[in-house]
């Protein structure tokens, strides 16, 4: 039987304008050392407007951000950056589905 190894899969959650700028370069840091990886950061709370106000286009396309926020900040999120209705819903699915969890 040949043995395949696992996809590391990683969920980076942001809810500050400071976590933001580590959970961007986390998964960076983490491409750059294993680029067979699916990486995805989740902002919420402060962060969303701190996304939608400096964008960086090597982690905006992996970027996910919470719909009820951009609802509180009357704002949308342009593409790349990927909404989700909820934040906590999200975090919870990708958590039963097999995706490591860090708060940045």
């Amino acid at each position: 039987m040949e043995h395949r190894p696992m996809i590391l899969r990683v969920l980076i959650h942001a809810p500050t304008a400071a976590s933001l700028v580590r959970a961007r370069n986390n998964a960076a840091n983490l491409l750059r050392e294993a680029p067979d990886a699916q990486v995805r950061i989740i902002v919420n709370a402060e962060a969303v407007s701190a996304a939608l106000d400096s964008p960086r286009s090597d982690t905006d396309s992996m970027t996910l951000v919470c719909a009820n926020t951009l609802s509180k900040l009357g704002r949308m999120a342009p593409p790349p950056l990927q909404t989700v209705t909820a934040a906590i819903l999200t975090i919870a699915e990708m958590q039963r589905d097999g995706w490591s969890y860090i708060r940045a």
